[in-house]
């Protein structure tokens, strides 16, 4: 899926795969994404489940950060109730991450030149990448 790395010779779509797209926003929180399963032919394939996914974001002093996570539901109804539930887990979960990623880059030992241990690169920041 979308978190696998591919090459450009493995650029091609899988038809087993493929789903519509609709988005339902209230235009105040966030947006949920309705991935409706379908065949080749447009038609709607009622052996996949329809998936949905919330979408929302959260300030941080380098800016938003889009938080995307996936919402157990069999409906829009009971997907719009459970939105935020599951958008507290993943913002909680994001912070976490972040958290972690501030308390490693705190430990990180600082060489002469800039550089910082196990990390390539040197000056400010030392490689450090976002994800």
């Amino acid at each position: 899926m979308a978190n696998e790395k591919k090459s450009i010779e493995e650029l091609v779509m899988d038809p087993t795969e493929l789903f519509r797209e609709e988005s339902i926003t209230d235009r105040k929180v966030g947006t949920i994404r309705v991935l409706t399963p379908i065949s080749t032919d447009g038609k709607q394939d009622p052996n996949r489940q329809t998936v949905y996914a919330g979408e929302t974001q959260i300030m941080t002093p380098m800016g938003a950060l889009p938080i995307a996570f996936q919402i157990e539901a069999d409906s829009l109804a009971t997907a719009v109730e459970r939105y935020g539930d599951a958008g507290k887990a993943a913002v909680e979960k994001a912070v976490k991450e972040l958290q972690e990623m501030r308390r490693e880059q705190a430990s990180s030992i600082v060489l002469p030149g800039g550089a910082q241990s196990g990390m390539s690169g040197g000056g400010p920041g030392g490689g450090l990448t976002m994800p």
